[in-house]
């Protein structure tokens, strides 16, 4: 493999471990990018187009992935800096601006959370026995 070709593979890995949707993406990218901005939700909601609800519950499930922060009874979020992520985010950034059909293809590409963590039960449980 050559150096390109290894970033695809850490970006498609990442894009696949972490994100879930396309706004998903869109929310960690605009954090990461305007770093240490915090965002309130309704301020990112209106970014992305979606309703304030939508946006609260995308911004919490980056929250518990560790990718950024919830700033607590204030209502903002913020990227937290990372080392490893950075170094992903911006590998991932670039690949968005420059392999946007790629990127979405792939993420619409993998099964519903629901079916990933139905079918991660079973692994577990198999694993224990």
């Amino acid at each position: 493999m050559n150096n390109r070709e290894d970033e695809r593979a850490v970006v498609d890995r990442f894009l696949l471990e972490q994100i879930e949707t396309v706004p998903h993406l869109e929310a960690l990218l605009l954090l990461w990018t305007r770093r240490p901005r915090a965002w309130f939700v309704d301020e990112m909601a209106k970014a992305l187009f979606l309703t304030p609800e939508a946006t609260r519950d995308i911004l919490d499930n980056l929250a518990r992935k560790r990718l950024i922060v919830s700033e607590g009874e204030a209502g903002s979020y913020r990227y937290q800096p990372d080392q490893h992520n950075d170094r992903h985010l911006s590998q991932v950034d670039s690949a968005y601006r420059h392999e946007l059909v790629h990127i979405t293809r792939l993420i619409h590409s993998k099964p519903p959370a629901a079916v990933r963590e139905f079918a991660k039960a079973f692994r577990l449980k198999k694993e224990r026995e």
